[in-house]
């Protein structure tokens, strides 16, 4: 008779999870400004990383111009 009470749980906790993931969608914005918003976001990150890359050289040991 257990199984019955753990069926119940079950399927309280997938409710649970499911409303959590449908209030992040909710941020107020319409997808066109949601995709400027990640397009910037994404741009900042390259041109991070492109800065980080410069400014470490070939730390790394890695060289492009090493070909064999």
């Amino acid at each position: 008779m257990t199984r019955g009470s753990q069926r119940d749980r079950d399927r309280e906790r997938a409710q649970a999870r499911g409303t959590k993931k449908g209030s992040t969608k909710d941020d107020g914005l319409t997808p066109e400004q949601r995709r400027e918003r990640d397009a910037k976001a994404l741009q900042e990150k390259a041109a991070k990383k492109a800065g980080q890359a410069t400014s470490s050289g070939n730390a790394g040991g890695k060289s492009s111009d090493n070909k064999k």
